[in-house]
């Protein structure tokens, strides 16, 4: 495919985007590309969010989770919340057991502790080689990634081809603020992580997440003993267009 005609394409997707009803447009975007559009949940706020808006838009979306195998268990009490409330499948997808245990076993359970190099490996094997599997055959990803979450998000645009996965990208919930994602989670009363109530903000691995100290960035939570500016995954890679 050459830049042209990513540029086309991405132009005629965004033609079907509406700000101001996520729930419509993400039924569009299903419409458009039936069975080939899915929603990756962390069952993080903004995620619960848009689990609510798939399950009573009616949106034929599919819903994925990385289960790392290093989650609290209040996220896997809110993945189970989740589904007794809407009933829709969630698929998980794991870490490839052979790279996983070839790593723990010369590395450590803890060695992304150590260096910037075993954490990137370490979210690798348990995330981003993952995704790639669920994102293999498919158009369309759908993702809770806010402007709130990171300076490197405010001039995002709410649609991206991801040139990684070879998908589009999109984040109804990009220009969202958190009083409006929590506001929208008391009144549809989503079934909702307790531990964002405790002052987690981002929640991850539970190795590598903290609650935030009023004042301080929403990403400190997150592998607070690196520094700022590599506080990336690997999931949302944004060379996109």
């Amino acid at each position: 495919m050459n830049t042209q005609t990513k540029d086309d394409r991405l132009i005629r997707f965004e033609a079907l985007l509406d700000s101001d009803h996520p729930a419509e447009t993400l039924r569009t975007i299903a419409d458009a590309w039936p069975g080939q559009v899915v929603f990756s949940t962390s069952f993080s706020a903004e995620d619960q969010v848009i689990t609510h808006l798939i399950a009573t838009g009616g949106a034929n979306i599919g819903l994925f989770t990385l289960d790392t195998g290093r989650l609290f268990p209040e996220t896997y009490s809110t993945w189970t919340a989740t589904l007794e409330r809407y009933g829709l499948p969630i698929t998980a997808y794991y870490p490839d057991a052979a790279a996983l245990q070839d790593f723990v076993a010369a590395k450590g359970p803890n060695a992304f502790y150590e260096s910037l190099e075993n954490r990137k490996a370490c979210c690798h094997i348990r995330k981003v080689e993952p995704l790639q599997r669920a994102l293999q055959g498919r158009q369309v990803w759908i993702t809770g990634i806010r402007a709130e979450h990171s300076p490197n998000r405010t001039q995002m645009r709410q649609a991206e081809w991801d040139d990684t996965h070879g998908v589009f990208k999109f984040h109804p919930l990009l220009h969202w603020t958190s009083q409006q994602v929590r506001q929208f989670i008391t009144e549809h009363q989503v079934p909702s992580n307790p531990l964002h109530d405790r002052g987690f903000v981002r929640i991850g691995c539970a190795p590598c997440t903290r609650a935030i100290q009023p004042g301080e960035d929403f990403r400190a939570g997150r592998w607070w003993w690196e520094d700022a500016s590599k506080k990336e995954c690997g999931l949302h890679v944004h060379h996109a267009r």
